[in-house]
């Protein structure tokens, strides 16, 4: 073979290379944006955890927040949203497990009256000792659904004095600065939830 004819690769091909290189398994290889890059979506919050303790969201600087808004008596939606989440991580730690511990499940409830610190507790334990579980005042809770762009709304008590609360159900994934990342899909299942984590979480 004729070494001398051989084409010698060009430095932007070297340069090419050597990105694709770099680019590791939480690194999208097309550097694509976050989808809810720009978005303006979550913010400051002093709400109360299940153990009773104030809690801000200036204390997960550093992490991957993952924020859902809902509540401990729904009867469907929470607690499999709230479950494929919780495996969708235990999924992903399998790969990336020094990543996976800077992941934080967050459940803020829009059932204040209800969800006291206890009922809280109850739940979170029932799906991951990692779960954070924040309550409030319903002001306290009002304001941070709206930092969150988050919709709900008491409906119409039974008889027996139950009731529903509509909302809107999107699993958030934010970043270590707070700003957010991308949308979960907890509607397809833990596998989907564990790749997008992959994309970009390191």
């Amino acid at each position: 073979m004729n070494r001398r004819a051989m084409p010698r690769p060009s430095i932007a091909l070297l340069a090419a290379l050597l990105a694709l290189a770099a680019c590791g398994p939480n690194t999208p290889a097309n550097h694509e944006p976050p989808p809810l890059a720009g978005a303006s979506i979550g913010g400051p919050f002093a709400l109360t955890d299940q153990h009773g303790q104030t809690v801000r969201w200036s204390d997960f600087r550093g992490r991957y927040p993952i924020v859902y808004f809902g509540y401990t008596y729904c009867p469907d939606i929470c607690p499999t949203d709230v479950q494929r989440t919780i495996q969708g991580i235990k999924l992903f730690a399998k790969d990336h497990p020094a990543a996976a511990t800077r992941l934080q499940p967050i459940f803020i409830t829009v059932d204040p009256d209800r969800d006291t610190p206890k009922v809280l507790g109850q739940f979170t334990s029932a799906f991951s000792d990692k779960l954070i579980g924040l309550t409030g005042t319903p002001e306290q809770i009002a304001a941070a659904a709206k930092e969150f762009g988050v919709y709900y709304e008491k409906q119409k008590p039974e008889a027996n004095g139950a009731y529903l609360v509509g909302h809107s159900s999107v699993t958030y994934l934010f970043g270590p600065d707070g700003k957010p990342i991308a949308t979960l899909p907890t509607d397809i299942g833990p596998e989907a939830i564990a790749a997008e984590l992959a994309k970009w979480v390191n």
